[in-house]
């Protein structure tokens, strides 16, 4: 979709174009809607809305049946966006986990960028996905100023803050983050309620049975005979 055919579907459905500017990385056009919600249209043809009233701009881009939006769903997706920071090892195993069980691990570093920045082809992935995994491994070591005997691991910095955009997309009951134990391992966060799965060496052995119950809870079909 290009940026006058945007702009006829939204004006069409009733919802007023206030501002149009160009990206700042020059990849396309950002539209800005009288309900707050933003539209950026990129020079791919790809289309992905942002903020509050986000589902009503969609409905709005979708006139006359067609699927206009980067983020719509196929109608039985079995997708699973994975976030994971230097431990490769766990990473493979996941990924060999997931594509066991007949899912399609959605891996970052793997997928075409089209001219996006990184949090653009975050938004992008993750609107196509109703589940993910967070690898959080100690990858990283850090302590209060002046407190180096408080030392722990964490995880990469990349890990929690697209780990922070997940939880805001999908909700916590979509999101599961597996553990990697270690002395002193810090979690990312302190909310409550987020699906933790502590594992050690293998993935697949210490967190498949608990990882697949919370997937099969959100509507994923996993043969237990795969486990």
């Amino acid at each position: 979709m290009n940026i006058d055919e945007a702009k006829r579907r939204l004006n069409s459905a009733g919802c007023k174009v206030t501002s149009e500017e160009r990206l700042a990385n020059d990849s396309g056009f950002q539209l800005r809607i009288a309900n707050g919600a933003i539209v950026n249209i990129y020079d791919t043809g790809s289309v992905v809305v942002q903020g509050k009233e986000k589902e009503e701009v969609e409905r709005c881009l979708e006139v006359e049946g067609k699927v206009a939006v980067a983020r719509a769903r196929e109608a039985t997706s079995n997708k699973v966006f994975v976030v994971y920071g230097h431990d490769t090892t766990a990473k493979t195993q996941l990924e060999a986990m997931l594509r066991r069980w007949g899912l399609d691990p959605l891996i970052l570093d793997q997928l075409p960028s089209e001219g996006q920045t990184i949090i653009e082809k975050l938004e992008t992935y993750t609107g196509k996905v109703d589940f993910a995994v967070v690898l959080a491994t100690p990858d990283d070591e850090g302590h209060k100023a002046n407190r180096p005997d408080e030392k722990s691991y964490r995880a990469r910095q990349n890990v929690v803050l697209e780990l922070g955009m997940l939880l805001a997309k999908l909700g916590r009951s979509k999101v599961a983050i597996l553990l990697k134990q270690s002395e002193r391992m810090e979690r990312p966060s302190d909310i409550q309620g987020l699906i933790y799965i502590p594992f050690k060496d293998d993935l697949a052995k210490d967190a498949a049975v608990l990882l697949a119950k919370e997937m099969a809870a959100q509507g994923y079909e996993i043969d237990v005979k795969k486990l």
